[in-house]
């Protein structure tokens, strides 16, 4: 198989002989089986699942998985953040791992594909090699990183992120989350046997569905993503004055929920005003007192900002803070801003992204380059090494819902690149 660009191939694996007769391809039915096989963990009336993390559907779908692997030929362990790691040795066992994976934990009625298409495939890859004694250079490691709605949990303590702070958190399954690595059979107090540092790993690749619309809207088969967005966000806090609706006058209002309003309106403007794919969201709301008859006296918001470039995120920051002055001056009102959360982008690799660009058009399909609007482990194991997503069509654009959907014939294809991207990326040097 031939690599694009000027890529090279390993003399020592071409030499062995090792590349001839059938290359190895994912087996789509039992795929698809799989998929819904672990849809039934969690299953809820409207079809999706529930299956947030550390809860009972949670544990009980690791085990299903953890046999999977097993079928695979992985040698399987849970880590001290409860990643579930299966491990196929490589024909050079002190070179660092190449990582393929995702996550089975879902949002709260949640759909069948966020995640578990990627997992199914990692294992379904591993499987595929397995049957076709297809030998890697590099050990192979396929993790389901436990977590990712709640936070990447499990990819963020891989990247020796993970604070005792957030181990106090409170989680939708009703623990914090350090009692949630224990159920899972994880330890807490031994994160630091977890941490990677960059270069433990030779690279990562993640399958995953798109989230979005865009590729069944200009009808492309694969997403080569360019990046996961940085995402920046702001509590916003609005002081007015409270008065009593019926006696105080229009023009000596000082509405906090009207000059609210108005930086709603402004994050728009400013969003929209400049050519790119930046994004921004004023998703939170609350008003206080809350009363029919009273004038809110205050406001908090929750400003949301994404963008590939954390220069640009700045910029439509300061570019809003000044209009929030205007706003305030027009309106009596007073604005602080208090930033609750900023993740970095991670751009991905760009030799990982033309190797997927290639194989895909040797499968004959057609690709558009992307980035990911939504966080991924992707984001966390970029700090420990080349990293690449693939993305698949989404039905609809719909996901976090039960209504979330992508064709088998998608799920075979982007599975199918994922293997043979990872076949070329072990015999890059």
């Amino acid at each position: 198989m031939a690599v694009g660009g000027s890529f090279l191939l390993r003399p020592s694996l071409l030499s062995a002989g090792a590349l001839q007769g059938p290359l190895p391809r994912v087996n789509g039915k039992r795929l698809v089986y799989h998929l819904n096989a672990l849809a039934e963990y969690g299953k809820n009336p409207q079809g999706g699942v529930s299956r947030v993390a550390y809860s009972d559907a949670d544990r009980a779908a690791r085990e299903y998985v953890i046999g999977l692997m097993g079928a695979a030929k992985l040698t399987v362990s849970i880590d001290a953040a409860a990643n579930l790691i299966g491990r196929r040795p490589g024909i050079e066992p002190k070179l660092p791992p190449l990582v393929i994976g995702s996550h089975i934990d879902s949002v709260p009625e949640g759909g069948n594909y966020d995640g578990d298409v990627g997992s199914m495939a990692a294992i379904e890859t591993a499987q595929a090699l397995s049957e076709s004694n297809y030998p890697l250079i590099h050990p192979l490691e396929v993790i389901i990183f436990s977590n990712e709605e709640g936070g990447t949990i499990g990819s963020h303590a891989l990247a020796g992120e993970l604070t005792e702070k957030q181990l106090s958190q409170r989680t939708n399954s009703g623990k914090t989350i350090a009692e949630g690595i224990r159920f899972l059979g994880g330890n807490p107090e031994h994160l630091g046997a977890v941490r990677r540092k960059r270069g433990d790993i030779a690279a990562y690749l993640d399958l995953h569905i798109e989230q979005g619309g865009l590729l069944e809207a200009q009808h492309a088969n694969i997403g080569v993503v360019e990046g996961i967005v940085g995402i920046s966000q702001w509590d916003v806090t609005i002081e007015g004055f409270a008065n009593h609706a019926g006696t105080t006058p229009m023009n000596q209002r000082k509405d906090a929920l009207l000059a609210a309003a108005k930086f709603i309106e402004s994050v728009n403007q400013v969003v929209t005003g400049s050519q790119g794919r930046q994004v921004g969201t004023v998703g939170k709301i609350q008003a206080f007192p809350g009363a029919y008859n009273v004038i809110p006296g205050k406001v908090v918001l929750g400003l949301e900002l994404r963008d590939l470039e954390a220069s640009k995120i700045q910029t439509m920051f300061e570019r809003i803070r000044t209009e929030s002055e205007r706003i305030a001056a027009s309106t009596g009102t007073r604005f602080d801003f208090a930033q609750v959360n900023s993740i970095v982008p991670a751009l991905t690799d760009k030799r990982i992204r033309q190797l997927i660009e290639d194989t895909a058009k040797e499968w004959g399909l057609s690709t558009k380059s992307m980035p990911s609007g939504a966080g991924h482990d992707a984001q966390e194991m970029a700090r420990l090494g080349p990293a690449g997503m693939i993305f698949i069509p989404s039905v609809g654009g719909i996901s976090h819902s039960p209504k979330e959907y992508s064709r088998s014939e998608d799920i075979e294809n982007g599975a199918n690149i994922l293997l043979h991207t990872l076949m070329k990326q072990d015999r890059v040097q």
